[in-house]
């Protein structure tokens, strides 16, 4: 039996959706403290999830003995300098999306994470769902050929109380709207299903809500590998949903899950072009083992790879194409010209990707 690994998650709105996927994993995470600036929060999340501690130092945090991990929760601009922390104490470090704020912030931080004792874990939950995790088979099965056009949807809602809080909808703290903090996820799915893009345009405006950031957005996609692809994004949608479709050569699947934040969950739906393709999707599919999914998922593969010294389930480089797809949205969206990645250092967003006038 592999050791248990002592973590701490700072931050306690989305962290305690982390706390609860720790909660189900006993066997492997001892949820060692919380911290939060809130005091009254860390002291009901300390008692929900029997925590060890509850902190609103992360100085002291980062000093306690026996951690092995920080769990980084906090609002989008603080990333950059809670990581450098946590990584420069020796400690392993996952961190909510966005990593960063720019290329060049992702760049400084890679270097560090190389440098450091301890490893740094990108979240990207989603992509532990079983329904992407069958279609991940049967690529790597080779059944789905020639990768032809993808579409990616999604349908969210948020009105002006989600907005209440004092560091959403704001580029100085939030970093960006909808194609950072909602749509990222399944953004990132397309890059993990169909590889590196390679050229963006992009449509973004503001118009569900009084707030700084874009709202909504149409994107069109042209991968490295000669398929392309849309992302269409909204918050103002009446009937939450999230959808996902990639047509292939001998294949087309789609998500089928009625969660717009379950999206790689089943169900999934696989269409073979020809009968024998249909027999050979069922015979494979037939042997599929669901593990984990959501944070649960990517937190067992996390203990996994730390304590086999393998491969992390998600990367920096992962971090990186997904920050690289932003950049290029934003700079597409207030320039009105398709962008070519990868972002280079020389490139006019590298540094900061938010647009000059602030607003769409």
């Amino acid at each position: 039996m592999s050791r248990r690994l002592a973590v701490a998650v700072v931050g306690l709105g989305i962290g305690r959706n982390h706390l609860q996927a720790y909660q189900a994993l006993p066997d492997q995470f001892e949820i060692k403290a919380v911290c939060d600036l809130d005091r009254a929060k860390g002291d009901a999340a300390k008692t929900d999830f029997g925590a060890g501690a509850a902190i609103t130092d992360y100085a002291a945090l980062l000093a306690m003995p026996g951690l092995d991990i920080v769990d980084i929760c906090t609002p989008p601009n603080t990333h950059r300098a809670l990581i450098e922390q946590a990584l420069a104490a020796g400690l392993h470090v996952i961190c909510e999306k966005p990593l960063t704020g720019s290329m060049a912030d992702l760049e400084a931080i890679a270097v560090a994470a190389k440098k450091a004792r301890g490893t740094l874990s990108p979240i990207f939950q989603y992509r532990f769902g079983s329904g992407l995790q069958k279609l991940k088979l049967l690529q790597e099965k080779g059944l789905c050929g020639k990768p032809y056009l993808s579409t990616i949807e999604t349908s969210w809602r948020r009105e002006a109380d989600y907005y209440e809080v004092p560091w959403r909808g704001k580029w100085a703290t939030e970093l960006g709207g909808c194609c950072v903090s909602q749509a990222i996820h399944a953004h990132d799915m397309l890059c993990y299903v169909n590889g590196p893009v390679k050229n963006v345009f992009a449509h973004l405006t503001t118009r569900v809500n009084p707030i700084e950031v874009e709202d909504c957005a149409a994107v069109s996609v042209q991968m490295a590998n000669g398929s392309l692809a849309t992302l269409a994004v909204t918050m103002g949608a009446t009937e939450e949903l999230s959808r996902l479709r990639f047509m292939f050569e001998h294949l087309t699947v789609e998500s089928r899950s009625t969660h717009p934040y379950r999206i790689g969950d089943d169900p999934w739906h696989f269409k073979g072009r020809t009968p024998a393709i249909e027999e050979k999707i069922a015979s494979l599919l037939a042997g599929f083992k669901p593990s984990a999914e959501s944070f649960a998922g990517q937190f067992a593969r996390i203990h996994a790879a730390i304590t086999g010294g393998t491969a992390l389930p998600v990367t920096i480089d992962d971090a990186r194409a997904s920050l690289a797809l932003i950049t290029a949205i934003y700079h597409s969206a207030e320039t009105g010209t398709a962008v070519a990645l990868p972002i280079a250092a020389s490139h006019p967003k590298y540094a900061n990707w938010m647009p000059a006038a602030r607003r769409w």
